[in-house]
């Protein structure tokens, strides 16, 4: 039998703020490498001899960042789309219960989309090993050996080896402890959980109906009452709202007598925090990790990061600097699990960069601000091959579009144009128009708009590909 790959694709990664935000969470983003860590999972699972069709489970808002990164690698996946976020646990058990719709029997591995491994063949070694656990109805997790007494993950003891299999009984399973009790744990030969599982799909919906019947129900209803986004199921939000939000640790592996676990090594890491990120990447003589445009002076085991402007540093240790085009992070190194609350803060006060990123991702590409000011903006619009914006109409601006690469398709009332590079047009205040991109390259244009009022939701819709209101 293969095992169908579950992959958890719902988090927004707010530990790599400013990086990683709602709008564009860090499994999109290359963070080591030129493939994402979404794709990066996907390919680790691509071995069609032991490993079936994958299944991403996402928010709705992402799906079409899914499919392009999916294109981008040309694998085939099927989508489950949520509502709202309520957590691994009812994400999983979603995904299991639509598995097992197919065959209650069916082997599902869950992976997260945000995790590095550094070994994949090791890593799918490791899968197959399990496997024979996992077929006795055992809720199989990968062991990973500490290295420090984190407490951002949960900790297995070890117990007693199963029959059949290289997997042990899991003795004792405890999310996230308290520093004193994780130095403890490291001391006594704990592992940390690596937050990947392998089991029958069955046996999951079993533990969890077992412990959460509630939950259970509310995420069955949810399925058999999903609506469709273009063709991918999305699941009843009024039934998934009624789901617990609750990890699947916290649901399943710290009460069940299911759990074993393999413990192995195949370069494993969360990258949760902007110190993992430092940890696992290359660093110079002082141990420092400079990426994009940076210069540092004596500065030393510090990690400074940019995408657009200069960052210097000077005398720094122990530093986190991560720049972006609208926000800057600065932070001890040590502290850099304490992000989450920096970002709770800016979300309660309403900072839009809390939560969106300056370049913001559509399903027919992607826009960015380049200059705001009372009765004009400026912005830099990229089209998708093939990507067609909505027909629309605005009450309260004007724009002037003037391609700089590639072809655009423009609508403007009755009249439909082909602009080259170089080539402008100019879109009235109230005129129905569209932007498409008919070409095999990415258009790129400058829109600059003029009006008393320039915000995102002055668009009336009037017809939409992609299925927005």
């Amino acid at each position: 039998m293969t095992i169908r790959p579950l992959i958890m694709c719902g988090g927004s990664g707010a530990r790599l703020w400013p990086l990683s935000r709602e709008s564009f969470p860090k499994q999109f983003a290359p963070l080591i490498g030129k493939n994402s860590t979404f794709q990066e999972t996907v390919l680790r699972m691509a071995d069609k001899a032991h490993f079936g069709r994958p299944l991403v489970v996402a928010a709705k808002r992402h799906r079409f960042m899914v499919e392009r990164q999916l294109a981008e690698i040309g694998i085939e996946a099927d989508l489950l789309l949520e509502p709202m976020p309520r957590d691994s646990g009812p994400a999983i058990a979603a995904g299991a219960a639509l598995i097992a719709r197919d065959n209650p029997d069916q082997l599902v591995m869950v992976l997260a989309a945000d995790h590095v491994v550094r070994d994949a063949p090791a890593f799918r070694q490791t899968v197959l090993a399990a496997a024979s656990a996992a077929e006795q109805g055992y809720i199989v997790t990968f062991g990973i050996q500490p290295s420090l007494p984190a407490t951002g993950y949960g900790y297995i003891e070890q117990g007693e080896p199963i029959g059949g299999s290289t997997a042990l009984r899991v003795r004792r399973f405890v999310e996230k402890p308290d520093l004193a009790t994780a130095q403890r744990y490291l001391l006594e030969g704990y592992l940390w959980n690596s937050g990947n599982f392998l089991f029958k799909a069955s046996a999951l919906l079993a533990e969890y109906g077992r412990f959460s019947p509630d939950s259970l129900s509310a995420i069955e209803e949810a399925l058999d009452k999903a609506g469709s986004d273009l063709g991918a199921p999305v699941l009843d939000a009024g039934a998934f709202e009624r789901a617990q939000k609750k990890s699947i640790d916290y649901q399943v592996m710290e009460k069940t007598d299911k759990a074993a676990v393999l413990p192995c090594s195949f370069g494993w890491s969360d990258i949760g925090t902007w110190d993992a990120m430092w940890d696992i990447s290359d660093k110079d003589a002082n141990a420092n990790v400079a990426v994009g445009d940076v210069e540092l002076i004596d500065t030393t085991s510090s990690y400074a990061s940019t995408d657009g402007p200069l960052v210097g540093m000077v005398g720094m240790h122990n530093t986190v600097v991560v720049a972006t085009r609208d926000a800057v992070l600065v932070c001890d190194k040590s502290r850099a699990g304490e992000v989450k609350t920096l970002v709770d803060k800016l979300r309660k006060a309403g900072v839009k960069q809390a939560s969106d990123h300056e370049r913001m991702y559509r399903p027919w590409g992607w826009y960015q601000t380049l200059e705001l000011q009372d009765r004009f903006q400026v912005k830099r619009i990229v089209v998708y091959p093939g990507g067609r914006l909505s027909l629309q109409k605005h009450f309260h601006r004007a724009e002037h579009w003037v391609v700089v690469r590639g072809a655009a398709q423009v609508t403007v009332g009755d009249r439909v144009e082909l602009l080259n590079e170089n080539r402008s047009i100019y879109i009235p205040l109230g005129e129905v128009h569209r932007l498409e991109n008919p070409g095999k390259i990415d258009t790129e244009i400058i829109e600059v708009q003029t009006g008393s009022y320039l915000g995102e939701d002055d668009i009336v819709r009037l017809e939409d590909v992609y299925n927005r209101s």
